[in-house]
């Protein structure tokens, strides 16, 4: 084998996917010591997704002083590669910055406007940023703010609306916000389908694990709808049906509706930042994985992702994976050649966790001697 593609996304809850790479691609090299190893880690867009680009993709890491949900100063970093920002929502707006102080009815992306921001100030033209792990529901207005929008009540009073007080929206003025991203195209990396607002929307879906109890999430969702009602009025857009208008609090129609942004499947934009077409020139094979492949894991996903675009080319694609479930056999449809599970012994996830290195290790060796032998 002269080159081999490793392109995992993490073992939630075990191995982040940079661990993953470090694993496999020392096997690889242990077994095949003349073979080009590409290694990739794929996040998400929730927590890790700026530091795999840092890995991956040569970028530089900015280092930044931004505001957190409830407006405390927090330090951040967003990766840069040439005139591309990427940035993580989760650092400025992330779900264990207010464990135990949870309310996505007064938590705010201000902070994540602030990062955006300073990106475009220093010269950064394409921006994409990574939904996933919010603890908010202001649909992007607190990050709107920080980059020009004003957003006024009924009395004419300028304010930055959180998830609890969106109803008092009445005009929003997004000149500012147009001339600073002049220029810009900013996409949202989405991998849900949930819509803006309504029993499968942001509020109903996701604000219960954000703190919000029964009588909250029907506020909530109550805010999301008067919202946009003030952005079709307002803006002339139609954003809560689109697919993942509800991603991280609503955040994916705010950013389309105030930002001129587009939503993009995670791991499309991933492999368009790495380059992974040119990466696949040449190679013999694709290692991917995740925690658990099955039906659900079909629709935008990593392992899916990265094989369609290998079978374009030829190149085969083993997903190696902590589990499979049910439905797993239809990634073989969709340009998966074989799938390897790590547990190596019948026990449950609560004992084999401990063991996912190990596992992974050994998988990854029988992996690569099988294949070394079937090409000898």
């Amino acid at each position: 084998m002269k080159k081999c593609i490793v392109i995992p996304d993490s073992f939630k809850g075990t191995l982040s996917s940079e661990e993953v790479c470090r694993i496999v691609s020392d096997k690889i090299r242990e077994i095949e010591p003349g073979c080009e190893v590409v290694a990739i880690p794929v996040a998400d867009g929730g927590e890790g997704t700026v530091d795999c680009f840092l890995y991956a993709a040569d970028a530089k890491k900015i280092e930044v002083e931004t505001q957190g949900p409830y407006g405390e100063t927090v330090a951040a970093y967003y990766a840069r590669m040439g005139d591309t920002a990427v940035i993580e929502m989760a650092q400025a707006a992330g779900l264990p910055q207010v464990e135990g102080r949870e309310n996505p009815a007064l938590t705010s992306t201000y902070g994540v406007g602030l990062i955006l921001r300073h990106a475009v100030e220093h010269g950064c033209k394409k921006l994409v940023i990574g939904l996933g792990g919010s603890c908010t529901n202001d649909a992007a207005c607190g990050l709107a703010a920080a980059v020009g929008t004003k957003f006024f009540d009924r009395m004419g009073q300028n304010f930055i609306p959180a998830g609890g007080n969106l109803k008092n929206v009445e005009k929003i003025d997004v000149s500012e916000t147009r001339k600073l991203l002049n220029g810009c195209q900013v996409i949202a990396m989405c991998d849900i389908d949930h819509p803006m607002h309504g029993t499968g929307g942001a509020a109903y879906i996701f604000a219960p694990q954000k703190g919000a109890d029964e009588a909250a999430v029907k506020e909530l969702d109550d805010n999301l709808k008067a919202l946009d009602a003030a952005i079709k009025r307002e803006l002339g857009k139609e954003v809560a049906e689109i697919p993942g208008a509800g991603a991280a609090g609503a955040m994916g129609a705010g950013i389309v509706a105030f930002l001129d942004g587009e939503l993009q499947p995670g791991i499309r934009t991933v492999l368009e930042l790495v380059h992974f077409d040119e990466a696949l020139e040449g190679a013999d094979l694709v290692i991917t994985g995740e925690g658990k492949i099955d039906g659900q894991s079909l629709h935008g996903k990593v392992v899916v992702g990265v094989a369609e675009r290998a079978a374009r080319k030829g190149v085969p694609v083993v997903a190696v994976v902590g589990s499979v479930g049910e439905e797993a056999e239809k990634a073989y449809d969709m340009g998966v050649t074989a799938i390897f599970s790590i547990n190596r012994q019948a026990v449950d996830f609560s004992v084999s966790r401990y063991q996912s290195r190990e596992n992974l290790a050994a998988t990854a060796e029988a992996l690569i001697r099988f294949q070394k032998a079937f090409h000898r």
